[in-house]
């Protein structure tokens, strides 16, 4: 799927009319089957940007165009039906407690079924070798059947990000999918996202606080501050010198960074376009 955001302005909800909007006169274009990381200090608007491509929040000015599409203009059904073709994976994957990791994981699954699997999974989970295989992805295949709630943080975010795998989508936005795991597990859930988003041929859009891993890991870098564009460029151009800039004021989030380095894993397959109409 591709994305264009034009003169674009997105302000909260709850917001008071006073306040500055959270995102500010921002236009960026993705193409189809890219991968990009979006990096900023806390309070960029980082997640707002997500919320914007994935129409979840109209702007307050400027377009947003998914397969171009102005996505406001389009009527009610159809802006439903674009919806379907993306995911929207917040930071905090919303797994209702009591419930089984299989079925968390086979609700994510429910666009792409007909009402008769669908009135099935009530009664028992479909798609279960779906399911253990999106588990694998991220190691934690031994939770197929654990109830949500006797999962730690960590596992929890892993089973959120192996829901997106279920879903049938050609757009992941993904809200700082490695907030709760450590190093080695974070290292292996980001190469997992990375590679099946080429292997789809998915456009993947993620922001991170993990500075080192959005730089070394993904071809392209998008830096936000104060709900504004402050560079998007290639990882290779992303230098000690940008991130300085951009993290000024805020440079305990860099603790630990070195200096980037860009470490590919294989060219990506050619981008899949799917058209709203």
């Amino acid at each position: 799927m591709r994305l264009r955001l034009t003169d674009t302005e997105g302000r909260y909800p709850a917001a008071k009319r006073e306040s500055p909007s959270a995102i500010r006169d921002l236009s960026l274009s993705i193409e189809a089957g890219e991968q990009v990381a979006v990096i900023g200090p806390s309070g960029a608007g980082k997640t707002t940007l997500l919320q914007l491509i994935g129409a979840a929040l109209k702007p307050s000015a400027g377009m947003v165009w998914l397969n171009d599409c102005d996505v406001w203009s389009l009527p009610t059904r159809e802006l439903q039906r674009l919806r379907g073709q993306l995911v929207i994976a917040p930071q905090t994957p919303p797994l209702p407690p009591r419930q089984r990791v299989i079925t968390a994981l086979t609700a994510g699954a429910l666009p792409s079924m007909s009402l008769v699997q669908s009135l099935a999974n009530l009664i028992y989970p479909q798609r279960i070798r779906e399911a253990r295989a999106a588990l694998t992805a991220f190691d934690i295949e031994d939770k197929l059947w654990d109830r949500v709630d006797r999962l730690s943080g960590g596992e929890r975010q892993r089973v959120g990000l192996a829901r997106v795998l279920m879903a049938p989508a050609s757009l992941w936005l993904i809200d700082e999918p490695l907030s709760a795991l450590d190093p080695t597990r974070a290292q292996q859930a980001i190469d997992s996202l990375l590679r099946i988003a080429r292997e789809r041929g998915v456009t993947l859009v993620t922001t991170l606080h993990q500075v080192d891993v959005a730089t070394s890991r993904f071809p392209r870098v998008i830096g936000m501050r104060d709900g504004e564009l402050v560079f998007d460029l290639p990882a290779s151009q992303v230098s000690r010198e940008r991130l300085a800039e951009l993290y000024a004021q805020h440079e305990h989030e860099l603790a630990g960074v070195q200096a980037p380095v860009l470490d590919l894993p294989g060219e990506p397959s050619p981008p899949k376009i799917v058209h709203c109409r």
